[in-house]
């Protein structure tokens, strides 16, 4: 295991990857980009490593010695740690992405890939960070607070399933405009991902039928896009 030496960067990313020349590589990258990395090699390192370290994000191989990176993201999830994770698997087959970002991993890069595309997807989570932290949107009858990512009415949280919560977030924090589904696929699955637009009508679909009786709508405009609108005397 090698932990990288902090410097000034915009992010602490945690790198477990047990192939040493491209966990270097990665490393050398993000490093170059301003960032401070901690790169690890083992799963159950990483397990240990993890539940005190506070990085602002995880780039995960799947493929481990000691605990594989699924295992290991569904533990994160589990016990509540809601850090963007990017995973890295040379298995490309759909199914086994789905199974992956179901787990809970907010990004999927398949091997090999181009450095700049890991960079530009590093990028785009780091653009997600920089939302301000203290940011309250009321919509209708419900608080969304961006820090907690908690939907509360009423002086009690509401819970609901983490992907419709994604589309929530992406639509309130557009303040009534348009949102086009690709903005959604990336706001809930990573820039870039692919995924079908027909996974995210049915987020929507279901998130609709939650917020109908907060008198919350989400309009769809066919082709364009979705809005997330109070309905009026709410």
């Amino acid at each position: 295991m090698k932990l990288a030496q902090a410097r000034n960067s915009r992010m602490r990313i945690t790198l477990v990857e047990d192939n040493v020349s491209l966990a270097k590589g990665i490393a050398y990258r993000l490093e170059d980009e301003g960032h401070a990395v901690d790169v690890l090699d083992d799963g159950l390192q990483a397990q240990q490593f993890l539940k005190s370290d506070r990085s602002d994000l995880v780039i995960l191989d799947i493929n481990l010695p000691g605990l594989d990176g699924l295992s290991l993201l569904k533990e994160l999830r589990k016990r509540g740690d809601a850090r963007p994770v990017i995973l890295l698997t040379a298995r490309a087959e759909t199914e086994d992405r789905v199974v992956g970002l179901d787990a809970g991993a907010d990004d999927y890069l398949i091997k090999p890939f181009e450095m700049a595309e890991l960079e530009a997807r590093v990028r785009a989570l780091l653009r997600r960070r920089a939302v301000p932290q203290d940011v309250v949107r009321t919509v209708g009858a419900i608080e969304y607070n961006v820090s907690s990512r908690q939907l509360v009415s009423g002086g009690q949280e509401l819970t609901i399933p983490r992907r419709e919560l994604s589309v929530f977030e992406c639509l309130a924090m557009a303040d009534g405009r348009l949102v086009p589904k690709s903005a959604l696929i990336a706001h809930c699955y990573g820039t870039g991902a692919d995924v079908e637009e027909s996974v995210v009508e049915v987020h929507v679909s279901r998130l609709r039928s939650r917020l109908k009786p907060f008198g919350i709508q989400i309009k769809s405009q066919r082709g364009l896009g979705y809005q997330l609108l109070a309905e009026a005397g709410t």
